[in-house]
């Protein structure tokens, strides 16, 4: 069964920090990120991909911890390590989207301007054909790696096309 999570912020530790136990993580989501004990109806530790997720019981309870937060939060270890923890829409975070039927005269530019509606625009680059292929030029299918911020429909009008 599948299916997405709503009002859930994902906390995504460094791969390469030191693990930290659950009391740790209890403690920085009250002093550090500032949640509210009422706010919050379950708290997800997967320790092996060093995320946290934590439902909360309303979007606008979500979106008061969310919305300030402008970067990477830091994490404070017992032995003095400092992590990077991203904070991230559990469901949205970064996506890679392939552009299909495209007419390559759409610009760069116009396609970001776009897209920037639903994310921030990491990576944009052509996708080209294998040297499998006589032919090694761009295939007209753009891909694009983003940090969503807002849902879309799977397919999108630009400049008439369908993305």
């Amino acid at each position: 069964m599948q299916c997405e999570r709503q009002n859930t912020l994902v906390f995504s530790f460094e791969k390469q920090s030191p693990r930290v136990n659950a009391f740790q993580i209890h403690e920085w989501l009250a002093e550090t990120v500032r949640i509210h004990k009422d706010e919050v109806h379950v708290i997800q530790i997967n320790g092996p991909l060093r995320k946290v997720y934590v439902k909360f019981i309303t979007t606008e309870n979500m979106m008061r911890v969310f919305q300030p937060i402008q970067s990477d939060l830091p994490f404070h270890h017992a032995n003095g390590e400092i992590s990077k923890v991203q904070v991230d829409i559990a469901g949205y975070g970064i996506r890679r989207v392939r552009i299909s039927s495209l007419p390559p005269e759409v610009t760069e530019a116009h396609i970001r301007k776009v897209i920037s509606y639903y994310g921030d625009v990491k990576t944009l680059h052509d996708e080209v054909w294998s040297q499998a292929y006589r032919f090694k030029v761009k295939s007209g299918f753009p891909i694009i790696e983003m940090g969503l911020k807002n849902t879309y429909h799977p397919t999108l009008k630009l400049k008439g096309t369908a993305l």
